[in-house]
Protein backbone atom coordinates (compact mmCIF):
# COMPACT_ATOMS: atom_id res chain seq x y z
CA UNK A 1 0.00 0.00 0.00
CA UNK A 2 1.42 3.48 -0.64
CA UNK A 3 2.28 5.74 1.83
CA UNK A 4 0.50 9.46 1.86
CA UNK A 5 2.82 12.09 2.56
CA UNK A 6 2.04 13.85 5.33
CA UNK A 7 1.04 17.82 5.20
CA UNK A 8 3.19 19.78 7.60
CA UNK A 9 0.49 22.44 9.41
CA UNK A 10 2.68 25.81 10.39
CA UNK A 11 1.73 27.51 13.24
CA UNK A 12 2.89 30.51 15.30
CA UNK A 13 2.14 31.41 18.62
CA UNK A 14 -0.38 34.49 19.25
CA UNK A 15 0.79 37.84 19.21
CA UNK A 16 0.44 40.20 22.05
CA UNK A 17 -2.43 42.07 22.30
CA UNK A 18 -3.66 43.03 25.44
CA UNK A 19 -2.16 47.02 24.81
CA UNK A 20 -4.38 47.48 22.00
CA UNK A 21 -8.33 48.74 21.23
CA UNK A 22 -8.34 46.64 18.19
CA UNK A 23 -6.48 44.47 16.23
CA UNK A 24 -6.60 42.00 13.05
CA UNK A 25 -4.40 39.79 11.13
CA UNK A 26 -2.52 39.20 7.83
CA UNK A 27 -2.93 35.30 7.58
CA UNK A 28 -0.77 33.21 4.69
CA UNK A 29 2.24 31.35 4.21
CA UNK A 30 5.11 32.62 3.60
CA UNK A 31 4.75 36.43 4.19
CA UNK A 32 7.83 37.83 5.50
CA UNK A 33 8.28 40.09 2.76
CA UNK A 34 4.35 41.74 3.02
CA UNK A 35 4.34 45.53 3.51
CA UNK A 36 0.68 45.09 4.79
CA UNK A 37 1.75 45.20 8.61
CA UNK A 38 3.41 48.86 7.61
CA UNK A 39 0.72 49.70 5.07
CA UNK A 40 -2.23 49.52 7.97
CA UNK A 41 0.00 51.17 10.65
CA UNK A 42 0.64 53.99 9.03
CA UNK A 43 -3.26 54.27 8.21
CA UNK A 44 -3.75 53.44 12.07
CA UNK A 45 -1.66 56.13 12.89
CA UNK A 46 -2.89 58.71 11.35
CA UNK A 47 -6.18 58.44 12.56
CA UNK A 48 -5.01 58.11 15.75
CA UNK A 49 -6.08 54.55 16.66
CA UNK A 50 -5.03 52.54 18.86
CA UNK A 51 -5.16 49.31 16.39
CA UNK A 52 -2.20 46.85 14.79
CA UNK A 53 -2.57 44.10 11.83
CA UNK A 54 0.01 41.46 12.97
CA UNK A 55 1.33 39.11 10.37
CA UNK A 56 0.30 35.34 10.88
CA UNK A 57 3.17 33.41 8.91
CA UNK A 58 0.92 30.33 9.20
CA UNK A 59 -0.84 27.34 7.56
CA UNK A 60 -2.89 26.60 10.81
CA UNK A 61 -6.47 27.08 9.33
CA UNK A 62 -7.85 25.67 12.97
CA UNK A 63 -5.53 28.33 14.98
CA UNK A 64 -6.71 31.16 12.78
CA UNK A 65 -10.01 31.03 12.75
CA UNK A 66 -10.17 30.49 17.06
CA UNK A 67 -7.74 34.28 17.00
CA UNK A 68 -9.98 36.04 14.88
CA UNK A 69 -13.01 35.37 16.96
CA UNK A 70 -11.59 37.27 19.80
CA UNK A 71 -13.90 40.37 20.37
CA UNK A 72 -11.06 43.02 19.87
CA UNK A 73 -10.31 41.24 16.49
CA UNK A 74 -11.71 43.68 13.16
CA UNK A 75 -10.82 40.92 10.90
CA UNK A 76 -8.03 39.17 8.50
CA UNK A 77 -6.17 40.26 5.48
CA UNK A 78 -6.11 36.52 3.83
CA UNK A 79 -3.51 36.02 1.26
CA UNK A 80 -1.84 32.72 -0.11
CA UNK A 81 -2.38 29.56 0.44
CA UNK A 82 -5.77 30.90 2.15
CA UNK A 83 -7.79 32.67 -0.65
CA UNK A 84 -9.62 29.90 -1.64
CA UNK A 85 -9.61 27.57 1.29
CA UNK A 86 -11.04 30.11 4.11
CA UNK A 87 -14.50 30.38 2.38
CA UNK A 88 -16.36 27.69 3.96
CA UNK A 89 -15.42 28.80 6.86
CA UNK A 90 -17.05 32.24 6.40
CA UNK A 91 -20.69 33.60 7.13
CA UNK A 92 -21.06 34.92 4.04
CA UNK A 93 -19.10 36.61 1.17
CA UNK A 94 -19.42 39.51 -0.82
CA UNK A 95 -20.46 40.02 -4.61
CA UNK A 96 -16.96 40.52 -5.34
CA UNK A 97 -15.56 37.02 -3.27
CA UNK A 98 -18.06 35.20 -4.84
CA UNK A 99 -17.42 35.93 -8.28
CA UNK A 100 -13.71 35.78 -8.27
CA UNK A 101 -13.40 32.25 -6.41
CA UNK A 102 -11.09 33.95 -3.83
CA UNK A 103 -11.22 36.26 -0.41
CA UNK A 104 -8.30 38.37 0.66
CA UNK A 105 -10.07 40.54 3.13
CA UNK A 106 -12.38 39.13 5.94
CA UNK A 107 -14.87 41.53 8.00
CA UNK A 108 -16.97 41.29 10.85
CA UNK A 109 -20.81 42.33 10.41
CA UNK A 110 -22.53 41.92 13.57
CA UNK A 111 -21.27 38.50 14.94
CA UNK A 112 -20.85 37.43 11.44
CA UNK A 113 -17.24 37.18 9.42
CA UNK A 114 -17.73 38.01 5.71
CA UNK A 115 -15.40 37.60 3.44
CA UNK A 116 -14.79 39.84 -0.06
CA UNK A 117 -11.58 40.58 -2.69
CA UNK A 118 -10.20 43.98 -2.49
CA UNK A 119 -7.95 43.30 -5.90
CA UNK A 120 -10.62 43.90 -7.85
CA UNK A 121 -11.14 47.33 -6.08
CA UNK A 122 -6.90 47.59 -6.62
CA UNK A 123 -7.37 47.32 -9.97
CA UNK A 124 -10.56 49.41 -10.72
CA UNK A 125 -8.87 52.55 -8.72
CA UNK A 126 -5.67 52.24 -10.15
CA UNK A 127 -7.41 52.80 -13.02
CA UNK A 128 -9.59 55.49 -11.77
CA UNK A 129 -7.61 57.48 -9.58
CA UNK A 130 -4.65 57.95 -12.52
CA UNK A 131 -6.53 58.06 -15.74
CA UNK A 132 -7.68 61.90 -16.05
CA UNK A 133 -10.37 60.42 -18.99
CA UNK A 134 -11.73 56.91 -18.68
CA UNK A 135 -14.50 58.36 -21.41
CA UNK A 136 -12.00 58.14 -24.10
CA UNK A 137 -8.79 56.24 -22.61
CA UNK A 138 -11.14 52.90 -21.42
CA UNK A 139 -14.89 52.98 -21.34
CA UNK A 140 -16.81 50.76 -24.09
CA UNK A 141 -13.68 49.98 -25.59
CA UNK A 142 -12.09 46.36 -25.12
CA UNK A 143 -9.63 45.33 -22.31
CA UNK A 144 -6.78 42.98 -21.97
CA UNK A 145 -5.46 40.60 -19.71
CA UNK A 146 -1.76 39.48 -19.75
CA UNK A 147 -1.38 36.07 -17.69
CA UNK A 148 -3.64 33.68 -16.23
CA UNK A 149 -2.91 33.04 -12.85
CA UNK A 150 -4.51 33.84 -10.10
CA UNK A 151 -5.26 37.58 -10.43
CA UNK A 152 -6.32 37.48 -13.79
CA UNK A 153 -10.15 36.49 -12.63
CA UNK A 154 -9.69 39.44 -10.44
CA UNK A 155 -8.43 41.67 -13.24
CA UNK A 156 -11.28 40.83 -15.61
CA UNK A 157 -14.12 41.17 -13.03
CA UNK A 158 -12.80 44.38 -12.33
CA UNK A 159 -12.49 45.05 -16.11
CA UNK A 160 -16.06 43.72 -17.03
CA UNK A 161 -18.05 44.83 -13.80
CA UNK A 162 -16.66 48.23 -13.04
CA UNK A 163 -14.24 49.61 -16.06
CA UNK A 164 -17.28 49.21 -18.79
CA UNK A 165 -14.87 47.10 -20.65
CA UNK A 166 -17.42 45.32 -23.16
CA UNK A 167 -14.28 42.43 -25.01
CA UNK A 168 -11.53 41.56 -22.87
CA UNK A 169 -8.39 39.91 -24.71
CA UNK A 170 -7.07 37.02 -22.85
CA UNK A 171 -3.30 36.63 -23.17
CA UNK A 172 -1.72 34.07 -21.96
CA UNK A 173 1.09 31.21 -22.90
CA UNK A 174 -0.98 28.19 -21.69
CA UNK A 175 -4.56 27.72 -23.44
CA UNK A 176 -5.58 25.45 -20.90
CA UNK A 177 -5.12 28.65 -17.87
CA UNK A 178 -7.85 30.47 -20.64
CA UNK A 179 -9.98 27.97 -20.53
CA UNK A 180 -10.61 27.60 -17.03
CA UNK A 181 -10.69 31.70 -16.63
CA UNK A 182 -13.29 31.68 -19.56
CA UNK A 183 -15.27 28.70 -17.96
CA UNK A 184 -15.17 30.05 -14.33
CA UNK A 185 -15.82 33.92 -15.44
CA UNK A 186 -18.80 32.34 -17.75
CA UNK A 187 -20.50 30.49 -14.92
CA UNK A 188 -20.41 33.31 -12.55
CA UNK A 189 -22.10 36.15 -15.11
CA UNK A 190 -19.03 38.04 -16.54
CA UNK A 191 -17.58 35.36 -19.37
CA UNK A 192 -19.63 36.17 -22.44
CA UNK A 193 -17.28 38.79 -23.89
CA UNK A 194 -14.36 37.15 -23.08
CA UNK A 195 -11.74 36.27 -26.64
CA UNK A 196 -8.48 34.52 -26.06
CA UNK A 197 -5.82 35.58 -28.40
CA UNK A 198 -3.49 33.18 -29.33
CA UNK A 199 -1.54 34.44 -32.44
CA UNK A 200 -0.53 37.75 -33.46
CA UNK A 201 -2.07 37.55 -36.58
CA UNK A 202 -5.18 37.45 -34.77
CA UNK A 203 -4.61 40.61 -32.59
CA UNK A 204 -3.84 42.40 -35.58
CA UNK A 205 -7.01 42.22 -36.39
CA UNK A 206 -8.79 43.08 -33.28
CA UNK A 207 -9.65 46.38 -32.23
CA UNK A 208 -7.00 48.07 -29.95
CA UNK A 209 -7.59 47.70 -26.33
CA UNK A 210 -7.81 51.08 -23.71
CA UNK A 211 -6.82 49.19 -20.79
CA UNK A 212 -4.79 46.60 -19.94
CA UNK A 213 -3.93 44.23 -17.18
CA UNK A 214 -0.45 42.79 -16.85
CA UNK A 215 -0.62 39.59 -14.57
CA UNK A 216 2.74 38.02 -15.38
CA UNK A 217 6.56 37.98 -14.04
CA UNK A 218 9.26 39.99 -15.05
CA UNK A 219 10.86 37.22 -17.26
CA UNK A 220 12.06 37.37 -20.67
CA UNK A 221 10.14 34.56 -23.03
CA UNK A 222 12.29 32.22 -23.33
CA UNK A 223 9.78 29.26 -24.43
CA UNK A 224 7.62 29.15 -28.18
CA UNK A 225 4.40 29.82 -26.54
CA UNK A 226 6.09 32.98 -24.70
CA UNK A 227 7.45 34.37 -27.40
CA UNK A 228 4.28 34.05 -29.34
CA UNK A 229 2.67 36.05 -26.15
CA UNK A 230 4.62 37.99 -25.87
CA UNK A 231 4.17 39.21 -29.78
CA UNK A 232 0.45 39.40 -28.95
CA UNK A 233 1.62 42.24 -26.73
CA UNK A 234 3.55 43.89 -28.98
CA UNK A 235 0.75 44.17 -31.67
CA UNK A 236 -1.87 45.28 -29.49
CA UNK A 237 0.03 47.86 -27.98
CA UNK A 238 1.17 49.62 -31.28
CA UNK A 239 -2.72 49.76 -32.66
CA UNK A 240 -3.43 53.68 -33.19
CA UNK A 241 -5.31 53.87 -29.69
CA UNK A 242 -3.32 54.42 -27.09
CA UNK A 243 -4.79 53.22 -23.57
CA UNK A 244 -3.52 52.72 -20.23
CA UNK A 245 -1.29 49.49 -18.95
CA UNK A 246 -1.95 48.31 -14.98
CA UNK A 247 1.91 46.23 -14.44
CA UNK A 248 0.91 44.45 -11.50
CA UNK A 249 4.21 43.32 -11.00
CA UNK A 250 6.51 45.68 -8.84
CA UNK A 251 9.29 43.42 -7.01
CA UNK A 252 12.38 43.68 -7.49
CA UNK A 253 11.55 46.96 -9.76
CA UNK A 254 7.78 48.25 -11.61
CA UNK A 255 9.61 48.98 -14.51
CA UNK A 256 9.42 45.92 -16.42
CA UNK A 257 9.95 44.69 -20.02
CA UNK A 258 6.41 44.86 -20.74
CA UNK A 259 5.79 48.50 -19.32
CA UNK A 260 9.60 49.24 -21.38
CA UNK A 261 7.38 48.02 -24.24
CA UNK A 262 4.20 49.96 -23.38
CA UNK A 263 5.94 53.01 -22.70
CA UNK A 264 7.62 52.77 -26.23
CA UNK A 265 4.47 52.37 -27.73
CA UNK A 266 2.81 55.68 -25.84
CA UNK A 267 1.03 54.17 -23.31
CA UNK A 268 0.30 55.53 -19.95
CA UNK A 269 2.03 52.94 -17.11
CA UNK A 270 0.41 52.26 -14.22
CA UNK A 271 2.45 50.88 -11.70
CA UNK A 272 1.84 47.43 -9.57
CA UNK A 273 2.02 49.43 -6.18
CA UNK A 274 -1.10 51.22 -6.94
CA UNK A 275 -2.99 48.20 -7.26
CA UNK A 276 -1.50 47.06 -4.03
CA UNK A 277 -2.26 50.88 -2.35
CA UNK A 278 -5.91 50.79 -3.55
CA UNK A 279 -6.85 47.15 -2.38
CA UNK A 280 -5.25 48.10 0.83
CA UNK A 281 -7.37 50.93 1.11
CA UNK A 282 -10.36 48.82 0.57
CA UNK A 283 -9.77 46.55 3.19
CA UNK A 284 -9.34 49.39 5.88
CA UNK A 285 -12.52 50.76 4.66
CA UNK A 286 -14.57 48.02 5.35
CA UNK A 287 -12.58 47.88 8.44
CA UNK A 288 -12.53 51.06 9.91
CA UNK A 289 -15.59 52.43 8.07
CA UNK A 290 -13.89 55.25 7.02
CA UNK A 291 -14.33 55.94 3.26
CA UNK A 292 -11.72 56.42 0.84
CA UNK A 293 -11.75 60.14 1.20
CA UNK A 294 -10.82 59.88 4.92
CA UNK A 295 -7.97 58.07 4.32
CA UNK A 296 -4.03 59.08 4.45
CA UNK A 297 -3.97 58.32 0.82
CA UNK A 298 -0.85 60.20 0.39
CA UNK A 299 0.88 58.89 3.55
CA UNK A 300 0.60 55.43 2.70
CA UNK A 301 2.13 55.92 -1.01
CA UNK A 302 4.96 57.88 0.20
CA UNK A 303 5.67 54.64 3.02
CA UNK A 304 5.05 52.13 -0.03
CA UNK A 305 7.77 54.21 -2.22
CA UNK A 306 10.24 54.34 1.07
CA UNK A 307 9.65 50.47 1.78
CA UNK A 308 10.34 49.40 -1.93
CA UNK A 309 13.17 51.49 -2.42
CA UNK A 310 14.21 50.12 0.83
CA UNK A 311 14.25 46.90 -0.24
CA UNK A 312 15.68 47.54 -3.93
CA UNK A 313 19.10 48.75 -2.08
Amino acid sequence: MALQKETTIITCPAPSVEHLDRHGYLFGYPIAHSLSPIFHQTIYDSLGLKWSQFPLPSTDMAHFLQLVRDPKCFGSAVTMPHKVAIIPHLDDITPEARAVGACNTIFRRGDQFVGTNTDTIGVRESFYQNVADPDRVFHGRPGMVIGGGGAARSAVYALVHFMKCPTVYLNCRDPAEVSAIITWCTAAGYGDGLVYVSTAEQAAALEGPGAIVSCVPNFPPLTEAEKVARSVTEVLLDKSHKGAILEMCYHPTPWTDIAALADKAGWQIILGTEAVIYQGLEQDRYWTGKELSELPVQEVKEVIAKELAKARL
